[in-house]
């Protein structure tokens, strides 16, 4: 349930981006074989894959100076690669500092799901990485199927002229006392309000249906992760080195999964753990943002100083705790120039958003945190609804579940029929690939009561953190369904992976990191002590120096390993 996004030089995000009704879960997608023994023959020597695996990336010079581009092309379906059908993904890499001793590419993934690699490589995402790596190193990325310069891409915004439309007969239908009656609680208790947050939630995944149909159900990470393979195999290497932060862990693994022994080196930082189910990752991950929020109660006067909104810790947390309530109630007030105008302000879902998305990089962002909410308490919430304007917006089947297969059936035939084409994305699509990916990945029930029955467990544990949470996952439940449950790590063959987990990470629990270090054949876990999301890139020069000589030389990292 994670949505992070790796940019220079740490890390940017849309924190609890679930305060969107979207679903904030990740892990594998797709039906993967149960043991190791039993995988099937490299994927390289099958026929129908040879043209996919044999083609050579062809450089050019990207828009910006100093980076190289270049076209992916790979089959949008693994089980019918001849079918003509492609996606075409955009490819970019940082050439080795130090070419006489290159060692190869490195390849990374900034996370998200609906992060674009590409992109990020081009605004200096290599910084991130430390001196020694990015001599030996060619630094590579490339944005996932679906996500950004991917072609097609994924959209769940109508057309232009359709979406005026839309509005246009909204407003004409809409009365004040409804445009009241639409600010959303953070804890639906009421069936009007439960009513209105599964009627919204349909309406979402129904619009993904009707712009991106044709390649919703191929958007996984499972196939993402043979997507990676293929790049492995156009960079000219023989095995892969990858690090991936947050989301970039899931698909690590999925990678790490169906191609163990071409593994050379892997670092997974700000671990997502795929043994739990959509309920137990809400939990984790809700409860996550509020011992953060915690944190920044107890810590604000150490990194953001006289800025505070509060004097004391309990004083911070009630002001939270009111600017909540009054949201619940109303929206709170904003500029005219501010993005939350046309909604009458922010709502609890927006303020809850903007604190939780403050807990990634304490360092950069509790200051200008602590700035807004004293403004927003004062009247003017215009400064916290402004906080991401520079940052990118970034299972078994269960009972109650539809049987992935029999979805898989109907749909192939519906495709047959469609156009093989699909709207214009937007500029920024990671929302939509955000829902899709999530959605797909991990199965969802699809009858209400689950949902509702989650909610009291959920408020006890994260509290509204945890109940927005619950709501969001509801747009999953009319989603299609992939075909891989929550399992434990089955990489048998992979060599010693790297684990790095951060004790204070809000959005990936460090609790997850060691639980997927424990689950790799040979895993190590590197512990950062600190606040915020990620290490690497973030965490000092002891973080670096370890993930570095792991990367380079292959040394192990020494079992309790601590920065």
């Amino acid at each position: 349930m994670n949505r992070a996004v790796r940019r220079r030089p740490a890390l940017a995000t849309t924190a609890l981006a679930l305060l969107c009704a979207l679903s904030l879960t990740a892990c594998t997608g797709g039906p993967v074989p149960a043991t190791g023994k039993a995988r099937a023959a490299d994927p390289a020597s099958r026929p129908d894959l040879k043209p996919f695996y044999g083609q050579r990336l062809q450089w050019t010079e990207c828009a910006t100076d100093g980076y190289e581009c270049a076209r992916l092309t790979v089959p949008r379906d693994y089980a019918r690669p001849g079918n003509g059908r492609t996606f075409e993904l955009p490819v970019a890499r940082a050439a080795a500092t130090g070419p006489a001793r290159r060692i190869g590419s490195l390849v990374y993934n900034p996370g998200g799901p609906g992060a674009g690699g590409a992109g990020s490589l081009e605004e200096g995402m290599d910084e991130s990485f430390g001196a020694a790596v990015r001599a030996r190193f060619d630094i590579v990325s490339f944005d996932p199927r679906g996500v950004g310069g991917s072609v097609p891409a994924l959209t769940c915004e109508p057309a232009e002229a359709e979406a005026e439309a839309e509005e246009a007969e909204a407003g004409a239908e809409e009365t004040s006392e409804e445009a009241s009656d639409a600010v959303a609680p953070l804890y639906p208790r009421t069936e009007a309000d439960r009513s209105a947050a599964a009627s919204g939630a349909r309406t979402a995944a129904e619009d993904c249906e009707e712009h991106s149909g044709p390649i919703l159900r191929h958007v996984g990470t499972e196939d993402a992760a043979r997507d990676l393979d293929v790049l492995r195999a156009a960079l000219g290497e023989r095995e892969l080195t990858y690090l991936g932060w947050s989301y970039g862990t899931s698909l690590g693994t999925s990678y790490a999964e169906q191609f163990p022994r071409r593994v050379r080196a892997m670092v997974l930082d700000g671990a997502i753990d795929p043994s739990l189910d959509w309920r137990q990752r809400v939990i984790s991950q809700s409860a996550g943002f509020r011992r953060s929020v915690d944190d920044y109660a107890e810590q604000c006067a150490e990194i953001a100083g006289d800025s505070c909104p509060g004097a004391s810790p309990q004083e911070i947390r009630a002001l939270i705790e009111r600017l909540y309530q009054r949201a619940e109630r109303e929206p709170l007030p904003v500029a005219e120039d501010s993005t939350y105008a046309e909604y009458g302000g922010m709502d609890a879902t927006a303020v809850l958003d903007a604190v939780s998305m403050a807990m990634y990089t304490p360092e950069d962002q509790w200051e200008p945190l602590s700035e807004a909410l004293r403004e927003a308490d004062q009247g003017d919430a215009t400064k916290l609804g402004a906080l991401d304007d520079e940052e990118e917006t970034e299972e078994e089947t269960e009972e109650g579940t539809e049987d992935p297969g029999t979805a898989e059936e109907k749909h192939e035939e519906q495709e047959e029929q469609e156009e093989d084409e699909t709207p214009e994305p937007p500029a920024d699509n990671g929302d939509a690939a955000l829902t899709a990916v999530n959605c797909l990945d991990v199965p969802h029930p699809r009858s209400l009561r689950p949902y509702w029955d989650a909610l009291a467990p959920a408020d006890q544990a994260a509290g509204v953190y945890g109940t927005a949470g619950v709501t969001a996952e509801l747009t999953c439940r009319d989603w299609p369904s992939g075909g891989r449950s929550p399992h434990r790590v089955d990489a048998e063959g992979v060599p010693p992976v790297l684990v790095v987990g951060t004790t204070g990470d809000p959005a990936t629990p460090y609790e997850e990191s060691v639980s997927l270090a424990e689950q790799f054949p040979q895993g190590m876990l590197l512990t950062y002590e600190g606040l915020g999301h990620t290490a690497y890139g973030r965490g000092g020069a002891c973080v670096t120096a370890k993930v570095d000589a792991y990367l380079v030389k292959r040394e192990r990292v020494r079992p309790g390993a601590t920065c």
